[in-house]
């Protein structure tokens, strides 16, 4: 049944197509801005780590004392416009990944806007000397001609062997992976060997100016003993979800779909799952929208303790090549300012 999308593939390539070719042609502007852009994408739908990938940015950046800030669209919050996170906002406000990413760096500037010129212009007005500005999930963003592009795709889905919506998760042309300057091969497994990177450079087969990095998903220990409950509203959690039947086969797990908000009768289901099993795992972006809701308390008085898993980005290959032409490209273009 799932052939029968293919039309509707074509049609969507079809109009995608002629959007680029209006950027192209200069029948729809893109701006240029006067400082260094970083953006962080995909082809595909969600799933693929950019937040753990922007997270790694920040850490790196910081680490080299640049002064910088993150600009995200804020996917599914309730308001509009430019906003900069700090305690008064919510996932709700701002989005659940720009929620977690201001609790995770208070001292890093996170700012939600969907027009993402406007948005680096009013960081720059807000950031005296700002270096540089991590965009979240901007490829498609062609209306800002941006500095550095880094494309995500995970191992088990290249880019290249995907197809177009509806009939795959390709929401831009394959094609366009070539206005990249790095690629990341993401959530690869652990057991990855050598020869399976070279597979992986060979399907793609990069221009020479583009660099291939290979990055897989690191879970940090969990220190509690028995069967838990898995609470995941994230874009594939098949990873998540091995992870911890790996370490807990008899856990159980309840998926919801990627920033879902959590009403009072899933909170109420959850604790009626918690009440079989001896603690609860979430995720750090799902702890952001179950911060509004009663669930923490609902735990505590059946004393069932809640488990937020943080996950970090681990480079399979060597991080110098990628962290060099990261702080090269802010450092020249910071000089050309």
């Amino acid at each position: 049944m799932r052939i029968l999308l293919a039309p509707l593939s074509w049609l969507y390539a079809l109009i995608i197509t002629i959007r680029h070719a209006l950027y192209d042609h200069h029948i729809l502007p893109s701006h240029a801005v006067t400082v260094p852009t970083i953006c962080v994408g995909n082809l595909a739908l969600g799933g693929t780590g950019k937040t753990p990938h922007i997270e790694y940015l920040i850490k790196l950046l910081t680490q080299n004392r640049f002064k910088l800030a993150v600009l995200m669209r804020g996917y599914k919050r309730t308001t509009t416009g430019f906003i900069i996170a700090d305690e008064k906002q919510s996932a709700k406000t701002i989005g659940d990944e720009a929620m977690q990413l201001y609790t995770k760096f208070p001292n890093t500037t996170i700012a939600v806007c969907e027009n993402r010129v406007k948005g680096i212009a009013l960081l720059q007005k807000h950031i005296d000397k700002l270096d540089v500005v991590l965009l979240d999930d901007a490829f498609q963003h062609r209306a800002l001609k941006c500095g550095l592009k880094i494309l995500l795709t995970t191992y088990d889905n290249l880019y290249k062997d995907d197809h177009m919506l509806p009939y795959g998760s390709l929401r831009d042309l394959p094609n366009r992976a070539q206005k990249a300057d790095i690629i990341l091969v993401t959530k690869c497994p652990e057991s990855m060997r050598p020869i399976d990177m070279r597979v992986v450079d060979n399907k793609l087969a990069l221009p020479v100016f583009q660099q291939l990095h290979f990055t897989a998903l690191q879970y940090s220990d969990i220190n509690y003993q028995g069967i838990p409950l898995l609470v995941c509203g994230i874009a594939q959690p098949q990873y998540i979800i091995e992870y911890v039947k790996t370490k807990y086969p008899q856990a159980l797990v309840m998926t919801f779909p990627d920033h879902y908000p959590y009403k009072e009768s899933d909170v109420n289901n959850i604790v009626k799952q918690a009440e079989k099993v001896d603690f609860v795992i979430t995720t750090e972006k799902d702890i952001q929208r179950l911060n509004s809701t009663k669930l923490s308390e609902k735990l505590q008085a059946i004393n069932i303790p809640l488990c937020v898993l943080p996950i970090n980005v681990k480079f399979k290959t060597d991080t110098t090549t990628f962290d060099k032409k990261v702080i090269t490209y802010i450092r020249e273009n910071n000089r050309k300012k």
